[in-house]
């Protein structure tokens, strides 16, 4: 057998094998504390998770290892923990939707979902100030930090990922002529990035996947905008901040 038989007869590796890998290399807290996570992002706040030994049992880990998480988790207001009949984890007042993922935050939740909601209301604002008055510089400005965010895709790095992102949307608030706008935009960025202490992935798709449809959703944006397509740049902004039926 050649050598180049002998390689092609080496299994691909799977989307399991190198995520079962990543993992390991992890703190098995910090992993366990994510899957957590990732369910109370997925319920209304205030929704009972589980028992304790029941979530224990389905992140696979030991009770030290598990004490450990629910510590992280109670620390990043993720979770609250009530005893007696009925009680068990539940997910705590903590978690807002930002387009179709959910943002981890922290107690401030409700000042923050308003935050989110008007900042999606201003976004066509915004679209519309940017294709009458981008310029050349200010393109290339937006390449920039779409530059940043795909460095962050590529090193799964969520949380870098969003921040850069808001970024991106601050630049495109400087845009505007408007002062009200550029002023009031930019104060919802600042509110939702100081309250942001985590991000996941809405419904079953895994976050890296969720990221990069981001950054070119992103990406196909600035595009359209640079060329003046006033339907397409629209259409992908609508796109952007659709929420899921399942967030509050």
């Amino acid at each position: 057998m050649t050598s180049a038989e002998e390689q092609s007869e080496i299994p691909a590796l799977r989307r399991a094998d190198w995520q079962g890998a990543r993992d390991a290399a992890r703190p098995r807290a910090e992993v366990a504390a994510e899957k957590v996570a990732a369910l109370a992002a997925h319920v209304e706040p205030g929704t009972r998770l589980g028992t304790k030994e029941e979530l224990r049992a389905l992140c696979g880990v030991s009770v030290g290892t598990f004490n450990e998480a629910l510590r992280l988790l109670q620390s990043r207001e993720v979770i609250t923990m009530r005893s007696g009949p009925g009680g068990g984890l539940f997910a705590a007042e903590s978690t807002a939707w930002l387009g179709d993922a959910a943002v981890i935050l922290d107690s401030a939740r409700a000042s923050v979902a308003d935050a989110v909601r008007l900042r999606n209301a201003l976004d066509p604002l915004l679209i519309e100030d940017a294709l009458w008055h981008g310029s050349p510089a200010d393109f290339a400005d937006l390449r920039e930090h779409l530059a940043s965010m795909g460095k962050a895709t590529e090193a799964g790095d969520a949380v870098a990922f969003v921040r850069a992102n808001w970024r991106l949307h601050a630049r495109l608030a400087d845009i505007s002529p408007s002062h009200w706008l550029r002023s009031i935009y930019t104060k919802l960025i600042e509110i939702i990035e100081s309250h942001t202490i985590e991000v996941v992935a809405a419904g079953d798709a895994p976050l890296p996947d969720y990221i990069r449809q981001r950054h070119a959703l992103h990406a196909d944006l600035v595009a359209a905008l640079e060329r003046r397509d006033a339907d397409e740049a629209m259409r992908l902004i609508a796109a952007h901040n659709t929420t899921p039926s399942t967030g509050p």
